[in-house]
């Protein structure tokens, strides 16, 4: 199966990501991402509701754009049995229509996890947006990981490495 690796977290581009939280809004929750000392990249922090709160993200920007010819994403997370949501944007905006997929991890435990590009979903501030444009594949400026009001207090989301998939060669579906 074609593959590119978007981080691996032994590069540092990859650990040059930043928080977006609910303070944006008044909330309270905190969160950070860093390099583990098994040199994965951890997402952690504490989600709250106070003040109308409840949602922490971080976000990079990347260098290779062009996804197309791959067919999603591929994450080998550790995570704490809750479910996050894998984030991409278009643009290099602040704001804006976000495409996002939600996956569900296993407490303590490592595992792949596929996100189709097809299976994304155009939102807005948490809305759906039904009459988007689809996600662009040539032009993937914005990667990020959120985590949502329903799963309040501390939380952890280790993130071995990310990747892109495509379909298997030729020479291998024979």
């Amino acid at each position: 199966m074609q593959e590119r690796v978007i981080c691996d977290f032994t590069n540092p581009q990859c650990l040059k990501w930043h928080s977006v939280d609910d303070e944006v809004m008044g909330g309270v929750s905190e969160s950070r991402f860093q390099r583990g000392d098994d040199g994965a990249g951890v997402f952690e922090g504490v989600l709250s509701t106070r003040n109308s709160g409840g949602f922490a993200s971080v976000r990079t920007f990347l260098k290779e754009r062009d996804f197309r010819g791959f067919l999603g994403i591929r994450l080998l997370v550790k995570g704490d049995g809750r479910r996050y949501s894998f984030r991409i944007r278009n643009d290099d905006r602040y704001d804006g229509i976000v495409y996002r997929s939600d996956f569900q991890t296993v407490a303590g435990g490592w595992q792949e996890v596929d996100l189709p590009f097809n299976a994304f979903t155009a939102s807005f501030r948490g809305r759906v947006i039904e009459d988007a444009e689809p996600l662009e594949l040539a032009s993937i400026v914005q990667i990020g990981v959120l985590i949502s009001k329903e799963h309040s207090g501390a939380f952890r989301l280790e993130i071995k490495s990310i990747r892109a998939y495509g379909p298997e060669p030729d020479a291998l579906k024979a």
